[in-house]
């Protein structure tokens, strides 16, 4: 990886990419430490000294911190991932989208299109959410300060404090769609990898503080151990994949022949990546939240408090498993469509080896598909399960680096972003066959 970094470094357009990706990164985490507008900065750090993330931990998690922090990036990249997984999820239902996505590029930019228009109105509504929990000290709560984090609480200081934070979403769409273009690699995901990884310092120095045995360096040591076997793991289960062999039947068109070749269908073990463990942590989230809001002392509400807001309880951990596990399956049955592969397949003339042509081959795939599942799911479970075993053993937070959304996310970008830089420096070295 760093050899690949280092020849792209010493190709004149590559290096402008890396360049300009690089101050990208560099002027997103610059916003993320703007506040916004009417928010008492002294009152927000202190807060954030006296209480843990609690039930906006994913979201802080996306943003960089400074979702907490109440800066004008606040809401970070969320919006984005939630409309495109909402436009992915309604491709399969609304035929429209559908007709949309086999047009090729032009129908992929209408539905790209779609996904900006939604995703600044869920920037709106969310930043609306985000605005009047922290008026009501419900963003903080528990710390003393948390009334005074929004002095003004006037109609014109509330709506400029939404459009504020629905602008830094905004342009942190934009920003991402200006790496994609002009830089290194997809932009939203190197924003998200920006984002993760400017908290890992924080969080493993919070470890070692934290830490009795040795001044806590053996407890900072153990956790890189734990961190780089988690991250062998992540990288052997992400590159996994069953190959299905498919053989094309030769076609004679005039005194030509054509087909006849042979190909594989590369079906992941991981084939839900990590929407499940997003899935899993948002629908977990509504609850807790709307105990936390309503304020209710109903049998309901203090049993949610009791087991749902404390990620190391054990029916949070279990209830968060079987959710993740559930939501592996049903996303892989809306983006993989064994029957519309069969189809394709027996149009342009391919089988696979042993199996007929056409429904037989729907089944097969649908057979192997629910298989390898199986495990792709147990492991994204497990691997979400790390930093809630990690606030047990180390007293760490719930943002623990090493495991869960961040270490899925992190490697997964960094091993696309790797494979970009070497297809375009193969590109330029190609020698070709004509010497």
């Amino acid at each position: 990886m760093l050899s690949a970094f280092a020849r792209a470094f010493q190709t004149p357009d590559l290096r402008k990419k890396l360049l300009f990706t690089l101050g990208i990164m560099v002027l997103f985490r610059l916003g993320a430490h703007v506040p916004v507008p009417g928010v008492d900065f002294v009152a927000v750090n202190q807060c954030l000294k006296d209480t843990p993330s609690g039930l906006f931990g994913l979201v802080n998690l996306f943003s960089g911190g400074a979702l907490l922090q109440l800066t004008i990036f606040a809401l970070g990249i969320m919006p984005y991932i939630t409309a495109s997984i909402i436009l992915q999820l309604l491709t399969v239902v609304i035929p429209r989208l559908e007709a949309l996505k086999k047009e090729g590029q032009a129908g992929t930019a209408k539905i790209t299109q779609y996904t900006r228009y939604l995703t600044i109105a869920l920037a709106v509504l969310q930043g609306t959410g985000i605005v009047a929990t922290a008026s009501s000290g419900a963003l903080f709560s528990g710390c003393q300060y948390a009334n005074q984090v929004v002095p003004d609480q006037s109609v014109f200081r509330i709506a400029t404090m939404v459009i504020t934070m629905t602008a830094g979403t905004t342009m942190v769409m934009w920003l991402g769609e200006l790496i994609t273009d002009r830089g290194i690699g997809n932009g939203m995901s190197i924003l998200i990898f920006t984002s993760i990884a400017s908290g890992f310092p924080g969080s493993m120095w919070a470890i070692k503080l934290s830490g009795k045995i040795g001044d806590g360096w053996v407890e900072f040591l153990s956790v890189i151990a734990i961190g780089v076997i988690v991250v062998v793991l992540v990288i052997f289960v992400e590159q996994a994949q069953r190959r299905i062999p498919v053989q094309y039947a030769k076609r004679m068109i005039g005194r030509k022949a054509f087909g006849g070749t042979s190909t594989y269908i590369p079906l992941k073990v991981n084939q839900a990546g990590v929407i499940p463990v997003i899935f899993a942590s948002s629908l977990l989230y509504i609850p807790a939240l709307v105990a936390q809001l309503t304020n209710s002392q109903a049998g309901w509400a203090t049993w949610i408090r009791d087991n749902f807001v404390r990620g190391d309880h054990p029916i949070y951990m279990a209830t968060y498993f079987v959710l993740i596990v559930f939501f592996a399956f049903f996303y892989v049955a809306i983006s993989f469509n064994p029957e519309e592969v069969a189809d394709n397949m027996k149009k342009y003339g391919g089988f696979i080896p042993g199996i007929r042509a056409g429904r037989p081959t729907a089944e097969y795939l649908n057979y192997v598909l629910t298989r390898i599942t199986w495990p792709g799911s147990l492991y994204l479970g497990l691997i979400a399960l790390i930093p809630m075993i990690a606030l047990v053993a180390f007293n760490a937070n719930q943002n623990f680096p090493f495991g869960g959304t961040s270490v899925l996310i992190v490697v997964g970008v960094g091993l696309e972003t790797v494979k970009q830089i070497e297809s375009q420096l193969q590109q330029r070295n190609y020698e070709g066959f004509l010497r």
